[in-house]
């Protein structure tokens, strides 16, 4: 099954089951939200979840581009990626959490044909704030799947304060093995879906207080699935990935995990210039910035020769058309060479900075935030500019 027949069955089940598709939005958050980018399907329901009534009703299902800077120094193992798509069903306010699990069983079982000796849950245990979540332990024991109780791993938010609420994980075990241990003991269990309970909202000292509708909220990560279901062993192996394999190795020696970084930001920065942001020192372009630049630093690192020039239009328009974003594959391979070029000059500042007698010796934190502050050189491309010692 490749990827855009799981997401036709996913959207398909759940029309059947009373939901209405929505379109997915950009990567950029709602004006006024703090966050830089939409970070899982349900940044753009706020308001509904919230109470807020939502124009095609109470059952919603989407696929929604994410990205998340906090899986950065995550990307080049086999389950993060930085941008990615995310498969989401809602519940505002309409049914119950063993429920969507019930339903979120039958699709990966039936639907998708996963062997169900090879599926874990986890479930919130409780805390001193809320009880254990007996529901869904019910649900996952009539089904027969293990479940595993656990209090922070099960508690889910977008943030320090706002909606939040108890979880229920599914886990797809992925070892050459009969399933074995947990999922919080053993990483060959992978997390597929996420079934929130958000009925709760955190305020700033910490207190929770009900938010007007007991709402549910799913994610479910679609090149993981992807993967998974393919039979994969990572998700720079999905089908997605088909062309960025095929050709970047062509382009450039790497080793695996080198490969799987450079493929992912340079396939994520597409999507962000895609979306409209343009290379900055300030927030959503400073995200773009880092990608790029950390692309740089890698393909450099064995060859100062390697440049952004090589990268075959072909990429870009597969990955603008996969992520439904009508942008000139030309200006985008534009930007990116443009950035290329602002990178070569810092580095060239930088060469010349870090000769200075002051810097030939290790490194303090004071002189770290200096070359940051003073001539915008930041920490891992001072570290990859200083030869070894």
């Amino acid at each position: 099954m490749n990827t855009e027949q799981i997401v036709r069955t996913f959207i398909e089940y759940f029309e059947e089951r009373g939901h209405r598709r929505i379109t997915g939005s950009t990567l950029l958050s709602p004006p006024g939200d703090p966050v830089l980018f939409t970070t899982s399907g349900m940044h753009p329901l706020t308001p509904h979840l919230e109470g807020r009534p939502h124009p095609l009703g109470r059952r919603l299902v989407n696929v929604q581009r994410c990205l998340r800077t906090t899986d950065l120094d995550e990307v080049g193992d086999r389950t993060h990626l930085t941008v990615f798509e995310m498969l989401g069903t809602w519940s505002l306010g309409d049914y119950e959490g063993p429920q969507s699990l019930d339903w979120g069983y039958g699709l990966l079982t039936d639907g998708f044909g996963v062997d169900p000796g090879l599926l874990h849950a986890t479930v919130f245990g409780g805390d001193e704030q809320v009880g254990p979540d007996t529901g869904s332990l019910e649900l996952w024991q009539d089904r027969g799947v293990p479940v595993e109780l656990t209090v922070d791993d099960n508690w889910w938010s977008n943030g320090p304060t706002g909606p939040c609420g108890p979880d229920s994980e599914i886990f797809l075990w992925t070892g050459e093995t009969p399933p074995q241990s947990t999922p919080t003991r053993d990483d060959r269990w992978v997390e597929v879906w996420n079934h929130v309970t958000m009925r709760h909202r955190r305020l700033d000292d910490g207190a929770l207080v009900p938010l007007p509708q007991r709402n549910i909220d799913t994610g479910l990560g679609l090149e993981r699935l992807s993967a998974l279901l393919q039979g994969r062993s990572s998700v720079f192996e999905c089908d997605v990935f088909d062309p960025w394999r095929r050709l970047v190795p062509t382009l450039w020696q790497l080793e695996e995990p080198s490969l799987r970084l450079v493929c992912d930001h340079l396939r994520s920065a597409v999507v962000v210039i895609g979306d409209g942001v343009r290379p900055s020192n300030t927030g959503r372009g400073y995200v773009l910035r880092r990608l790029v630049r950390r692309v740089l630093t890698v393909l450099r690192r064995d060859d100062q020769q390697r440049g952004l020039g090589d990268l075959p239009v072909e990429l870009v328009r597969h990955t603008l058309g996969h992520f439904r974003q009508d942008m000139d594959p030309d200006l985008v391979r534009q930007v990116l060479l443009d950035e290329e070029r602002r990178f070569g000059r810092l580095l060239e500042r930088g060469r010349l900075v870090l000769s200075r007698p002051r810097f030939r010796g290790p490194l303090s934190e004071e002189d770290f935030h200096y070359l940051h502050d003073t001539h915008g050189l930041p920490r891992d491309l001072v570290l990859s500019l200083r030869p070894p010692r």
